[in-house]
């Protein structure tokens, strides 16, 4: 069990799948940054909850090929939706599908990888 909610872990098994297997295009060591569920809705508390699930690669070599040659493609192969949410200092690209959606940040001047995502957000089980 990922979560403590099970309306939510098929998403959250997804969701760590589909990162895990970007994080492994570019490196091979992956270090956990964030991993647990989180309140959709803030100003209505313990309603709607998604799962958020992020990785930084720091062994990334060529990240900024790799994103752009390998992943990009892959994603929109696999019903993604991108849009680019780039700025000076990283390339980010954003994918989105079934109201689940992860950035990948590349940096322009290392060659450290960030990829932090979530679910969509489903209802509290009581």
């Amino acid at each position: 069990m990922i979560t403590t909610n099970t309306a939510l872990d098929p998403l959250a098994e997804d969701l760590a799948t589909v990162i895990d297997g970007v994080a492994g295009t570019f490196g091979t060591a992956a270090e956990r940054t964030v991993e647990g569920e989180l309140d959709c809705d803030p100003a209505q508390p313990g309603r709607s909850l998604c799962w958020q699930y992020g990785l930084r690669v720091d062994d990334a070599s060529d990240a900024v090929r790799t994103l752009v040659d390998v992943v990009l493609p892959l994603m929109e192969n696999q019903g993604w939706r991108t849009r680019d949410r780039s700025n000076p200092r990283e390339l980010i690209a954003q994918f989105s599908r079934d109201g689940a959606d992860f950035n990948v940040h590349v940096s322009r001047v290392g060659d450290g990888v960030t990829i932090v995502g979530s679910t969509a957000c489903v209802p509290v089980v009581p």
